[in-house]
């Protein structure tokens, strides 16, 4: 009970006192130049660019070879992989890479799906959808398969190599990386297809794997994984798949933790999806929603994450989480009275900054939160689950509803329904906190310094 109440008081300090010390920016920026926030950053790179090669990349490719907008739109569905990869995050955490084990089993995991994902993209690459379009599904499929083994990796990774305090920074480092990789992979691509070929455009591309294997070479192996293989039994194996669920659901709140994870970005999910249907109804050309969504938007996220890490240190994890899960809710309004106020440039970029910039924030708090719930016995296996659950409401039912809704409310009161179911988010947050349920739910990466020798 002593080493119970010993370890909540650590838990605590932990999220209420990330960092201490001055309030000058120069200690607020030296945390992002320390190793392990800068292997995140890297880490994100790799981990954004899979989605520009089945996004929107692919979307341009296929348009261009003259597939039509259904079967296009179709190609979405490619990463649904991502919302089940859970299933087989087991493998990284439980299987021993023969002979490569011996550099580390997550160094020596990363090597070998990055050289996946990189084959994958190649085998993409070659593919001529105008020809046989199966053909090209089944290489994007493979793809978004292995794009989502890279995340569970990835996303273990960064959380192992981070201390306790730099969750907050490494979430921020990584969701640079994250926008960067997808940004800059999708716009070399265009550019590449355009002087050159699709083809060649891929393979190019193919490169953008390597920032999260050289950081992992770079770093080495995490001081913080906690090994659950070596021993080749059963019963290890059987401990690799079940054990995260069970370590995860024992916990006190479990239940009401993953009922947050499900339902607190519906509303943002809402809104993100309609709002080029919003520029488009409004008569923003293709030029003005690039320079205001892409440009402004880029910018404005940048910043959102900066603020957002310090945010996470000054005022710990729960406050930080709390308010950006306000901003995000709020940000739809902005848009509500776009929509009420017709075609504004103004209108446009105030709306499109305050999202982003709140989305930002949102992105280092709710993501640090995240990789605070996961036992460093189970990350892989724990946050594949976690980031899974985050998303998988948004593209299975926002999807097909969002239309409807517009069609038959208008957007002024769309955006502001979306406002308004993100506010079951924010009070389940606000009474899991109440209820100290935020404390008791962390795993042992909210606590852990890792500074003793893996078990």
């Amino acid at each position: 009970m002593v080493a119970g109440n010993r370890r909540l008081r650590g838990t605590r300090t932990i999220m209420t006192d990330a960092t201490t010390g001055t309030n000058s920016w120069l200690n607020a920026v030296k945390p992002y130049t320390q190793k392990a926030p800068l292997a995140a950053l890297f880490l994100g790179i790799s981990s954004g660019f899979p989605f520009a090669m089945i996004g929107a990349n692919l979307a341009s490719r296929l348009a261009q070879d003259g597939i039509d907008k259904k079967s296009v739109t179709a190609f979405s569905l490619v990463l649904l992989a991502y919302n089940f990869k859970w299933l087989w995050a087991w493998v990284i955490e439980g299987v021993r890479l023969p002979v490569l084990y011996r550099i580390g089993q997550r160094v020596s995991w990363m090597l070998v799906v990055g050289v996946l994902v990189m084959a994958a993209v190649v085998n993409l690459a070659f593919v001529q959808p105008s020809a046989d379009i199966m053909q090209t599904v089944q290489a994007a499929i493979l793809l978004g398969i292995a794009g989502a083994t890279f995340d569970i990796i990835i996303d273990a990774y960064r959380i192992e190599i981070l201390k306790p305090e730099q969750l907050g920074i490494g979430a921020g480092m990584s969701q640079y990386g994250w926008r960067i990789g997808a940004a800059s992979a999708g716009a070399l691509g265009l550019v590449i297809a355009q002087h050159w070929s699709w083809t060649a455009a891929y393979i190019v591309c193919a490169l953008f794997a390597l920032p999260a294997m050289l950081a992992a070479v770079i770093v080495g192996e995490p001081e913080r994984h906690r090994q659950i293989t070596g021993r080749k039994s059963g019963s290890e194996l059987l401990q690799a798949i079940i054990g995260p669920f069970v370590d995860f659901f024992k916990r006190k709140g479990a239940w009401l933790v993953l009922l947050f994870i499900v339902v607190h970005k519906i509303g943002d999910t809402l809104a993100n999806l309609t709002f080029r249907l919003l520029f488009n109804d409004l008569g923003y050309t293709n030029d003005e929603i690039a320079l205001y969504d892409v440009g402004v938007g880029f910018w404005a996220l940048l910043a959102g994450i900066f603020v957002g890490g310090i945010l996470y240190a000054r005022l710990g994890l729960k406050r930080s989480v709390l308010i950006s899960l306000i901003l995000m809710a709020v940000s739809n309004v902005s848009f509500a009275g776009l929509a009420a106020v017709g075609k504004s440039n103004l209108g446009m970029a105030n709306a499109i900054g305050f999202e982003n910039f709140a989305s930002g924030i949102g992105g280092v708090a709710v993501v640090a939160y995240f990789s605070a719930l996961c036992n460093l016995r189970f990350t892989a296996a724990q946050y594949a689950m976690i980031s899974a659950a985050a998303s998988i409401v948004g593209r299975f039912l926002t999807g097909t509803t969002a239309g409807g809704l517009i069609e038959k409310f208008g957007y002024v009161d769309f955006y502001l329904l979306t406002t308004a179911a993100a506010v079951p988010g924010i009070i389940l947050f606000w009474l899991m906190m109440r209820a100290g349920l935020i404390d008791a739910s962390v795993g042992s990466a909210a606590t852990d310094p890792g500074d003793h020798p893996s078990p």
